[in-house]
């Protein structure tokens, strides 16, 4: 099963199990099942609970908020997830703060899914990696989609929570197959919500922490080290960006630590891990946890020229070595 197959899964079960839950987005309806087709068959079996809108990402996110403001619970589809932006005064200043400015705390079960970053030629207005702009927003838990955890038990957890959500989908992943990894790499069996990618029985050299958009050009950087300089690295995947929990992660005895993360630098989710975790390893490592971002442009549609802005697997790999090496 592919990403994009798990997705629509996990919508389909979400719709049978909750029958207070509503799918709103633009063009979700059969037959087109949206842009990514991940919402097909679902206005088929749910007509009344699954609705395509007008063309105006601030009044469908008012719309899912006034849904879970009156005790139903909504998932919001956006077209890409730049235009999470024309969003951002109903996600942030009515559906967040609601769950707590009445005097006691009210359920928002609402989660905005939204299909963020490069690698597939749809420009700088559609190829963006916002993540950062959400990060710190009370009440405003934040994830990523991941082919190593089901999706399922994603969407789940979110709208357990009580509060809003948004679920970023890296494009690259939807054609992606679950739980696909190459020996001599293994997906260890993990509680929770991060998943570990290591080397059987071995000691890692460093530890990366990714989100799951680049998880697979994390492992070919891996791969590379491990077949020509013997560097041995294990990969932790949280499905949970923020609110950031370290204990979740269980991190091997390593003095190296990198985070890598598709977004441009500057008050992102990586500098907050690297925050949290100096604070609390600082002791024991060799240096400050290192962040791997893309480069600070605008992501140009022209093949070769997105892949010299976009952070990949060779990008990762050269800053491992130089930093070990350094």
């Amino acid at each position: 099963m592919r990403v994009a197959e798990n997705l629509n899964a996990a919508l389909h079960g979400l719709m049978e199990q909750r029958p207070e839950l509503h799918v709103l987005g633009e063009d979700i309806a059969d037959p087109y099942g949206g842009a990514f087709k991940i919402t097909r068959g679902l206005s088929t079996r749910f007509p009344g609970r699954v609705l395509s809108t007008p063309i105006s990402e601030n009044a469908i996110t008012g719309v899912a908020a006034g849904l879970a403001l009156a005790g139903d619970s909504a998932i919001v589809e956006m077209m890409f997830g730049d235009f999470t932006a024309l969003a951002f005064d109903q996600l942030v200043n009515f559906a967040a703060k609601s769950v707590s400015m009445y005097g006691s705390t009210v359920p928002m079960r609402m989660v905005l899914r939204c299909p963020v970053g490069g690698g597939r030629g749809y420009g700088p207005t559609h190829s963006q990696s916002l993540q950062k702009h959400f990060v710190g927003v009370p009440n405003l838990a934040l994830y990523e989609a991941s082919p190593f955890r089901d999706s399922a038990a994603v969407l789940a957890e979110m709208l357990e929570r009580g509060e809003p959500g948004v679920l970023f989908e890296d494009k690259v992943l939807y054609t992606q197959r679950m739980y696909a990894v190459e020996p001599p790499f293994a997906l260890a069996e993990r509680d929770g919500g991060t998943a570990e990618v290591s080397l059987p029985g071995e000691r890692p050299d460093c530890v990366v922490i990714a989100a799951g958009g680049v998880a697979h050009r994390v492992l070919a950087a891996m791969r590379t080290l491990l077949m020509e300089e013997d560097i041995a690295c294990t990969l932790l995947v949280p499905s949970r960006l923020y609110p950031f929990d370290a204990d979740d992660l269980r991190l091997p005895d390593v003095r190296r630590i990198f985070v890598v993360e598709e977004g441009t630098a500057g008050g992102t989710w990586g500098a907050e891990v690297a925050h949290v975790l100096h604070r609390r390893l600082w002791s024991r490592l060799d240096g400050p946890v290192t962040l791997v971002h893309s480069a600070d442009s605008a992501i140009p549609t022209a093949a070769h020229l997105e892949r010299a802005v976009l952070v990949g697997a060779e990008g990762v790999h050269r800053t491992i070595l130089e930093t070990l090496r350094g």
